[in-house]
């Protein structure tokens, strides 16, 4: 059954304004059985975002708006289409309880999740590590290194993967490799392979999914999808579940890469 588990809308401030049904008339027409809209969650209240825009959550006050046009949508569209509710929860240390908080409220109203890390701390403070590539070769600067920046990012993926969320924690880990986004700008060669082993096997200890996500691939300092093909693989030999990702934060990113990563490896 073909599906796409990662999909943003208009409700993402650093996304588009196209709607959410014309992601779900693209992604029939594009032969998809069942998607999943995975908008980010509004970040935790008494949470600083530190991107210059303060856009990387969902507006809270748009939540109830979101699940219901989700919800009207998916009863619309039922006899075509599965539509799965959901949302890309942020992991952020020291706002666990904040987030299972959050959780508890949404979790019974929502079909699925993705739990992702974009904000890494060091020192007392936050860094958005996906943002540019002038804010990830500052915080190298900062923690000293490349490395210790990729070595932070994987602990605090492991965290995330540990992390007791409470009952409705997302069980399906989001582009577990994105620190690869600004691999080509960094210039080093950060050998991070066993550091992928780990997650992956941590991730299936605690019988987890992995986000197969495409949109690395798009980007001009990655080139490559989160995770790489041969660690899809290494996935697919511990049996974690294997679901697509566009990542779409427009309608013309649905379906972006999916005939190069998955059918291979489905």
């Amino acid at each position: 059954m073909k599906r796409d588990a990662h999909i943003h809308t208009q409700y993402c401030p650093h996304g588009t304004n196209d709607t959410i049904e014309n992601y779900i008339k693209k992604a029939i027409k594009l032969g998809f059985k069942d998607i999943t809209f995975t908008e980010h969650a509004p970040l935790p209240t008494n949470f600083v975002d530190p991107t210059p825009e303060k856009d990387s959550g969902m507006d809270p006050h748009k939540l109830i708006s979101y699940l219901d046009e989700l919800n009207t949508l998916k009863e619309q569209y039922k006899e075509n289409i599965h539509i799965r509710i959901g949302f890309e929860v942020d992991y952020i240390v020291g706002y666990e309880t904040e987030t299972t908080s959050f959780l508890n409220i949404v979790g019974p109203q929502i079909d699925d999740a993705i739990l992702s890390v974009h904000f890494l701390k060091y020192n007392d403070e936050y860094t958005c590590i996906d943002y540019s590539e002038d804010t990830f070769l500052e915080f190298a600067n900062k923690l000293g290194s490349v490395q210790a920046v990729y070595d932070l990012y994987y602990e605090t993926l492991k965290q995330s993967i540990s992390a007791d969320l409470g009952k409705y924690k997302p069980k399906r880990i989001g582009h577990p490799t994105l620190i690869h986004k600004f691999q080509l700008a960094h210039g080093e060669s950060i050998n991070d392979d066993e550091h992928i082993k780990q997650v992956l096997q941590l991730m299936a200890d605690n019988h987890c999914e992995l986000d197969v996500n495409s949109a690395g691939l798009a980007k001009e300092f990655c080139k490559e999808s989160y995770p790489p093909l041969p660690y899809i693989q290494y996935a697919k030999s511990l049996n974690i579940p294997l679901v697509f990702g566009s990542d779409a934060h427009q309608v013309a990113d649905l379906h972006q890469f999916y005939d190069e990563i998955f059918p291979l490896n489905n």
